[in-house]
C-alpha cells in the first residue's frame, strides 16, 4: 500500500452488505454491478463459493459510489457474515428464484431483522431460469417471507446476471435506496471495527473495515483497542484509491506504522487516542428472531457478534426469565473480552450449541452502573427513546455526578450545558444531587453552629466526610474529589465561607465579645499576669478550647505559644521594654525582670516578636528593629 496519496477525500461512500443462501448468485451479480470479483481468496475462487469477506465497489447511474462488503451465505461461514453486515446498515438481500426462499435465506434474514437496517433491496436472480409464472410465485413467496420484518417495504427486483435483464432496474433500486437512507455521522468519534489484517513489504502493518462515527486522516495517531496500543496512519486507501481523508461510512484500508501484525485482532477497534472505553458489560434490548425454535433463556452457551468481533457471552433478562419469539425485554450481557461498543450498535447471538441465531439487539448503555437497580427498565426505556445529544443529560440523571470526561468518553459527546444539570469543577452533578448535598452540608453547619457558638467553623476534613458519605449512601460516588467540587461550589456562591481549616456559614458570626464565658476567660488570663494561667490549665480549670480560640480571634488574647495565651496590654508591655533598651538590646534576664515574670513566659514571648518583626536576635540580646512601623496584628 503507497503512502499516503495527495488525492483529497471523496464525499462520503456507500456500503451495502450482501446476504443471502449460499450459491443464489450473490457475488455473480456483483461482478456484474461492479466488474470486480468478490471472492479474494484462491480458495473460494476454486470452490465457487465465498468463506470471508470479499469487496468490491462501483459507480451507480446517479454517480454515487458503491462499496460492496460480500458476505458468505454457507450455514458454515454465518460468523463472518455477521462481520461483514454488523456494522453497515444498508443490505442487497439475494434469493434465487428457481430454488425460491432457503434455510439459509430464513437465518440471513433473521439476522437483517434483528440488526434494523436503514434500506434494503431484494434481488431475485436466475430470471432467466424461470418463466413467468414461475417467478410470480417466487415473487410472492420472498414477499411472505418479509412481511413483519425490516425488509417488507424493500423494493423487489427480479434479474439475470447471465442475460442482464433487471440489472438497470436493481441499479436504480439502489440509488433510491441509497437516497433514502440517513446520512452518516461525520463528526463523531472515528471508529473502524478491523476484519482483515496483512502485511505489505515495503509497507508495513495494514488493517481494514468499515469506518463509522467521524474521519481518519492519514498522519493521525489512533489507538487500537481492546489492548490500548498506539500507531500513527501512514496511508489510507478506499477502493484502492490513496486518499488524504477517509470518510464514514466507506471501506477503509489503513497502513499502520509503530504497530505489528501480531498485536492485532480482528474485532479489534481502531479509533482516535482517548475517545473510547472498552467493555465488558453492556444493557440493552434484547428481541428474539422470529424462527427461534424455543423460549431464550439465560442458561446456555452464547455467542455475541457486534461489528467484526465475536465474543462468548452472559445474559441476565430482566424481569424475566424466559424470552418467546415476538417479545423483547431488557438485558445485561457480560462479555468474555472487553469490547469497544457504542449506544445504538447492533448485536446478535448465536447459540454455540445449536449453531443457530437467536436474538439480536441494541446497545442501550455500554458501560452501565454496577447494579441494574429497581429503576433498570425506566432507566433504559428513556435510553431507547433518547437521540444522541441527550445522552448526555441521560447519563447525569442516572449517576447523579460523573466527570465531564468520562461524559464524553461514555457518550461521545463533550456539552457545553447539560439539562437537569450543573458543571461544578471537573463534574456534572444533576440539579437534585447538588441540592441535596447542599442541604446536607448547610444543616450540618447550622446543627454545628448551635452546638459550637464560639467555633470558628466545623472542621474542613469532617465536612468533607460527611459529604463523600451522603454522597455514597445516596448511590452517586465516593470519589473524594467530588466532595470537594460541591463544598468549592458553595464556597464559590458564597455560601459557605472558608476559615484556615474551618468551614462555616458566610451568615455565622462569633461574638466573642458577647460570650460570658471569653470575659471570664480574659479576666483570668489578666488576673494571672504576669506569670498567666497556661492553655492546659484553662482545660483543666473548665475553660473549653473553644472559648480560648474565640477569645484569640477576636483579639481579646494573644497566642503567644501553643501553651500559652496572654492579654494585649500585657504583649504591648513587653514590646515597649524591648523598644526601651534601644540598640544595647535586652537580655531574657533583663526582659524577665522588667515583666516582673518568669523564663517561662519571658522566652516565648521574645521569640514571638522575633517571629513578627519586632525584635531580632543577636547572640544573648533582642534587639528592636523597624521601631516606627505599625505592629503586626495580634
Amino acid at each position: 500500500m503507497p503512502d499516503g496519496g495527495s488525492q483529497v477525500a471523496d464525499p462520503p461512500l456507500h456500503v451495502v452488505a450482501t446476504a443471502g443462501h449460499v450459491d443464489h448468485g450473490k457475488s455473480s451479480l456483483i461482478i456484474r454491478l461492479t466488474g470486480i470479483d468478490p471472492d479474494r481468496l484462491a480458495e473460494e475462487q476454486r470452490r465457487g463459493l465465498t468463506i470471508d469477506l470479499g469487496f468490491a465497489w462501483g459507480t451507480l447511474p446517479s454517480g454515487v459510489e458503491i462499496g460492496f462488503v460480500d458476505v458468505p451465505g454457507h450455514e458454515r461461514f454465518v460468523r463472518n457474515m455477521l462481520a461483514g453486515v454488523g456494522p453497515v446498515r444498508l443490505v442487497l438481500f439475494v434469493v434465487a428464484a428457481d430454488e425460491g426462499w432457503k434455510p439459509q435465506s430464513e437465518e440471513h434474514l433473521d439476522i437483517v431483522d434483528v440488526l434494523g437496517v436503514d434500506g434494503a433491496v431484494v434481488a431475485l436472480t436466475k430470471r432467466d431460469l424461470v418463466d413467468d409464472a414461475r417467478l410470480a410465485a417466487a415473487l410472492a413467496d420472498v414477499r411472505a417471507h418479509l412481511r413483519g420484518t425490516a425488509l417488507e417495504g424493500a423494493a423487489i427486483v427480479a434479474c439475470s446476471t447471465r442475460t442482464g435483464e433487471g440489472l438497470d432496474e436493481l441499479s436504480g433500486a439502489l440509488d433510491a435506496m441509497i437516497a433514502a437512507a440517513p446520512a452518516p455521522e461525520q463528526d463523531g468519534r472515528p471508529r473502524q471495527f478491523i476484519d482483515r489484517i496483512f502485511t505489505i513489504k515495503g509497507a508495513g502493518t495494514v488493517v481494514t473495515g468499515t469506518l463509522t462515527g467521524g474521519l481518519i486522516v492519514v498522519g493521525d495517531e489512533v489507538e487500537i483497542h481492546p489492548n490500548g496500543v498506539r500507531a500513527r496512519v501512514r496511508g489510507l486507501q478506499t477502493h484502492k484509491r490513496a486518499i488524504e481523508v477517509a470518510r464514514p461510512v466507506s471501506r477503509v484500508a489503513a497502513n499502520l506504522t509503530g504497530i505489528e501484525r501480531a498485536e492485532l485482532d480482528r474485532g479489534d477497534v481502531l479509533g482516535r487516542p482517548g475517545q473510547w472505553r472498552p467493555t465488558r458489560t453492556f444493557e440493552g434490548r434484547l428481541q428474539p428472531v422470529r424462527g427461534m425454535e424455543r423460549p431464550l433463556t439465560a442458561r446456555g452457551a452464547f455467542k455475541l457478534y457486534a461489528g467484526s468481533a465475536e465474543r462468548d457471552v452472559r445474559i441476565n433478562l430482566y424481569g424475566r426469565t424466559l424470552l418467546e419469539p415476538g417479545e423483547g425485554a431488557y438485558a445485561r450481557v457480560r462479555l468474555s473480552a472487553p469490547l469497544v461498543l457504542d449506544v445504538g450498535d447492533r448485536f446478535v447471538i448465536r447459540e454455540a450449541g445449536r449453531r443457530a441465531t437467536v436474538a439480536g439487539g441494541v446497545v442501550l448503555d455500554p458501560n452501565p452502573p454496577t447494579r441494574p437497580g429497581a429503576d433498570a427498565d425506566a432507566r433504559l426505556a428513556a435510553r431507547e427513546q433518547a437521540s444522541r445529544q441527550e445522552l448526555p443529560a441521560l447519563l447525569v440523571a442516572e449517576r447523579g455526578a460523573i466527570r465531564a470526561a468520562r461524559v464524553t468518553l461514555v457518550t461521545g459527546v463533550t456539552p457545553s450545558e447539560v439539562t437537569g444539570a450543573q458543571r461544578t469543577g471537573a463534574w456534572w452533578v444533576s440539579d437534585e444531587v447538588r441540592s441535596a448535598t447542599d442541604a446536607v452540608v448547610l444543616d450540618a453547619l447550622a446543627r454545628f453552629h448551635e452546638e459550637h457558638p464560639l467555633a470558628a467553623g466545623e472542621d474542613v476534613a469532617v465536612v468533607r466526610e460527611m459529604t463523600g458519605a451522603h454522597l455514597s449512601r445516596a448511590g452517586t460516588t465516593s470519589d473524594p474529589s467530588l466532595a470537594d467540587a460541591l463544598l468549592s461550589d458553595l464556597e464559590q456562591r458564597g455560601t459557605i465561607a472558608r476559615e484556615g481549616p474551618a468551614l462555616r456559614l458566610s451568615t455565622h458570626r462569633v461574638a466573642a465579645e458577647e460570650s460570658d464565658d471569653v470575659h471570664r476567660l480574659v479576666e483570668r488570663v489578666a488576673a494571672g499576669e504576669p506569670t498567666p494561667p497556661t492553655v492546659a490549665e484553662l482545660l483543666a480549670g473548665g475553660i473549653g478550647r473553644e472559648t480560648i480560640e474565640a477569645a484569640v480571634r477576636a483579639e481579646l488574647l494573644v497566642r503567644v505559644s501553643n501553651d500559652l495565651v496572654m492579654t494585649p496590654g500585657f504583649v504591648l508591655r513587653g514590646r515597649d521594654a524591648v523598644r526601651a533598651a534601644g540598640s544595647a538590646g535586652i537580655t531574657v534576664s533583663a526582659f524577665r525582670e522588667a515583666l516582673g515574670t518568669s523564663r517561662k513566659y519571658a522566652l516565648p514571648l521574645l521569640e514571638l516578636f522575633d517571629a513578627r518583626g519586632i525584635s531580632r536576635r543577636e547572640g544573648d540580646v533582642r534587639v528592636a528593629r523597624q521601631i516606627d512601623a505599625p505592629d503586626p496584628p495580634a
